[in-house]
């Protein structure tokens, strides 16, 4: 008796896609990494936008060694 799961797969096209993925996105992102002698400084930030809305995430945080 074969005991692995049976998984059903079915050919989507791509405008079907488009309507369930909320059709055509953008997404940006940026990063910066700077060391001197004992200092780190990071920063980073990215957007992703859609049809359905805008995204967006910032951070930044500085190490002393």
């Amino acid at each position: 008796m074969n005991s692995a799961p049976r998984i059903d797969t079915t050919e989507i096209h791509d405008t079907d896609l488009d309507s369930i993925s909320g059709g055509v996105a953008v997404a940006a992102a940026v990063g910066l990494h700077i060391e001197a002698g004992p200092l780190a400084v990071c920063a980073d930030a990215d957007a992703f936008v859609s049809l359905e809305g805008v995204a967006a995430n910032a951070k930044a945080s500085a190490f002393v060694a």
